[in-house]
């Protein structure tokens, strides 16, 4: 696929379209391919008539498994989130699910805000789940998406973005980010005629990109 800085400002329908599908191809997209394709067509309606207990097995399960790929990350993460179960506490949990279904999504402050109320989920995480929930709405703002970010030298947000530490997000941080996102995501539909682009999306292909971005 061509390099973030070429992609960012091509208006050929079919490169971004590669990109797309280069998500795919990304080694541990790859390993956890199964559980990539569920969460890449996820029923958010399902989601949201799920239990107390069905919603915490859900993000403890499924979730936080999805977004965090390594072991310790993941190990960190779920003991946070046990919590709730330990305190006998899945009402507050469930509590933050009604949120999530009742905010205005055009919000990205407010949805980010809940979001991070779960036990086990900073910014990156919040906004992944609000990713897999509200596609048309939501990108993931994290480290990599930051970092490809970077390499756009005439993005007009480009010293805010040099100033994130990318694995240390800040409320502002992944406001920016996922604005950027839908911002792109509207972009691109108005250009190609057509409803396909999501922030959603765009973060998969700056995702995809990644292993062109020095860490």
């Amino acid at each position: 696929m061509p390099h973030i800085r070429e992609l960012w400002t091509s208006q050929d329908e079919r490169k971004w379209g590669e990109a797309l599908d280069s998500y795919w191809t990304v080694p541990s997209v790859v390993k956890n391919r199964e559980l990539e394709m569920r969460f890449n067509h996820l029923d958010s309606a399902a989601i949201r008539v799920l239990s107390q207990r069905d919603w915490y097995d859900f993000l403890k399960d499924e979730y936080f498994v999805w977004k965090y790929t390594a072991k310790n990350r993941l190990a960190s993460s779920r003991k946070h989130l046990r919590q709730y179960e330990a305190g006998n506490e899945l009402q507050e949990l469930f509590a933050i699910k009604e949120q999530l279904f009742s905010f205005d999504l055009k919000d990205i402050r407010r949805g980010l805000a809940i979001a991070k109320g779960i036990k086990g989920l900073g910014y990156a995480g919040g906004s992944g789940l609000l990713s897999v929930l509200f596609p048309k709405w939501f990108g993931t703002a994290d480290q990599f998406v930051a970092r490809a970010l970077w390499e756009l030298e005439l993005m007009p947000e480009r010293q805010t973005l040099l100033k994130i530490r990318p694995e240390d997000l800040k409320e502002p941080d992944a406001v920016l980010l996922v604005d950027i996102m839908r911002r792109k995501a509207s972009e691109l539909n108005a250009l190609f005629h057509t409803d396909a682009w999501t922030p959603r999306k765009i973060d998969m292909v700056l995702w995809a990109t990644r292993s062109s971005v020095t860490p």
